[in-house]
């Protein structure tokens, strides 16, 4: 799944940011943490469009983090409408969403695109083409939470993110150790 008017979509980290300089990334969305420094990993891209969103990959509150708003997901959808509104050219685009890892915040942004994009697409084909771009996709549940909401997908994303989880799971139960220390129990629990 490849929307129209976008050839080609990446979910990285920040380490991966330079080695795609060579791939004519014409889009790009930032997920950082507050206070994580000005990024020096575009320095060989192109021209390109940039959005930065700062807070943390968490799901719950504590002290010292901002967590993902729905605010801040509005602001991720609005960046897609943007995107799916340009015309008047036929180059490629390629949309690249970065977080930390790649992990988390990226691939619940993807999924919140993706579904921005293109309001028809089944749920679990969102989650399934996130996999297909990241294997290992764990999206925030927070975030998709929110986009459900904004979107008016009544709960479905949630109960797709819910599958996700589950598939992940059982391809990488390792998985489940590096969650509990990220306390995302909850999202455990959520697994289907």
């Amino acid at each position: 799944m490849t929307p129209a008017r976008i050839s080609v979509l990446t979910i990285c980290g920040i380490d991966e940011l330079p080695e795609h300089g060579p791939r004519a990334v014409t889009h790009v969305l930032s997920l950082l943490d507050p206070s994580w420094p000005e990024l020096t990993g575009f320095q060989g891209y192109g021209t390109h469009r940039r959005t930065t969103l700062r807070f943390h990959d968490v799901i719950d509150p504590g002290p010292g983090l901002t967590l993902p708003t729905q605010d801040h997901v509005s602001e991720i959808l609005n960046f897609s409408s943007e995107l799916a509104a340009e015309t008047g050219s036929d180059a490629a685009r390629h949309l690249l969403v970065h977080c930390h890892m790649g992990i988390s915040r990226s691939s619940a942004a993807m999924v919140s695109l993706l579904a921005r994009i293109d309001p028809n697409e089944p749920e679990d084909r969102l989650f399934e083409c996130v996999r297909q771009i990241r294997p290992q996709a764990w999206p925030n549940s927070l975030m998709i939470g929110f986009a459900d909401d904004i979107l008016g997908r009544e709960g479905r994303l949630v109960a797709a993110l819910r599958r996700h989880y589950g598939i992940q799971l059982r391809q990488r139960p390792e998985f489940v150790g590096w969650m509990r220390r990220l306390a995302r129990d909850r999202e455990l629990e959520m697994a289907e």
